[in-house]
């Protein structure tokens, strides 16, 4: 029912990137020494990590990528037992009139004097096709929702794969990383959940090309639309933390952000037309966020880079 073809791809995809990034950045930091770094004992202890091989690597990789499974599954057999609230509660609401976001529209229309019903007038109405349709939508629901609740735990697994290629002094600027990248998530998720979906909903569940078609959404179209949307808006919003990594190995400058300022522009707003329907008010909820996203990580790149040349000129 599932792709599991693809997923198995991007799993290889993801474990060779982690390990792409920590192969850069004990690269980029080598060549970076200090002289003060070289004469302390927790360099020497850092230099012996440092030395570590593929294969040890990869065994440190495998140890961080299994404590991540078992949160997610932790969390997801937690989401699997509560799934009547994880229904009722979270999943449906979208879909429905009196969901925040259609509240909120109505009251911002009213008070800039404008009319509007809201959004999702005439809710989707679900069904199911397959004998263990609902079962297994439940199932993959509850995987999603684990790894959500999960996702601090499992950036913290991957702070710990990254954490050994810096020195101390990388370490103490970027301890509140885990924070950052969790805060970050969390407010995409949201973002995607009140903002993106209800309109995504509502525009796609109500396009008709002619009367004498019937929408009827499966519960499975349905629950992928909800989940994709509000995984690629937590994970969009995570921009300002690859642009600090980016900058601190040195792959992405402030002057190259600000000279294809316009380009960025115009993928943001291609991504935005992706995760969102395709009318001007959509798209311009999605898009300005994804805009102030790319500024702080132009301002997160220009301080980055004073601080690479600021060590370069004390080593």
């Amino acid at each position: 029912m599932y792709p599991s073809g693809q997923y198995g791809l991007t799993a290889i995809f993801v474990l060779n990137f982690l390990y792409l990034i920590r192969f850069i950045i004990h690269q980029v930091m080598s060549e970076e020494t200090s002289t003060e770094e070289q004469s302390t004992k927790k360099d020497t202890k850092k230099g012996a990590k440092a030395e570590m091989s593929f294969l040890d690597h990869l065994e440190t990789l495998r140890w961080h990528i299994i404590k991540s499974a078992l949160a997610i599954c932790i969390f997801a057999t937690l989401a699997y037992i509560y799934s009547d609230f994880v229904w009722n509660s979270i999943i449906i609401p979208p879909k429905e009139h009196d969901f925040w976001s259609s509240r909120m529209l109505i009251q911002f229309s009213n008070f800039l004097g404008l009319h509007s019903n809201g959004l999702n007038v005439h809710p989707i109405q679900l069904i199911n096709f397959n004998l263990s349709g609902q079962f297994m939508v439940d199932l993959w629901t509850a995987v999603i929702g684990g790894f959500i609740i999960a996702f601090p735990y499992v950036v913290y697994q991957f702070w710990s794969f990254i954490k050994p290629a810096l020195y101390e002094n990388e370490r103490k600027h970027a301890s509140g990383a885990v924070a950052v990248m969790s805060g970050l998530f969390l407010i995409g998720v949201l973002f995607g959940y009140y903002f993106i979906a209800p309109f995504t909903l509502d525009w796609l569940g109500n396009y008709s090309i002619s009367k004498a078609v019937v929408n009827q959404i499966s519960i499975l179209s349905y629950i992928s639309s909800v989940t994709s949307i509000v995984i690629a808006s937590g994970i969009s919003f995570e921009l300002p933390v690859v642009v600090y990594f980016l900058s601190k190995v040195g792959l992405l400058t402030p002057r190259f952000m600000r000279k294809y300022r316009r380009h960025a522009y115009v993928l943001l707003l291609v991504f935005a037309a992706i995760i969102a329907p395709p009318d001007v008010l959509s798209l311009t909820i999605v898009t300005i966020p994804l805009i102030i996203l790319y500024e702080i990580g132009v301002f997160i790149s220009i301080r980055v880079d004073k601080a690479n040349k600021r060590r370069l000129e004390n080593i």
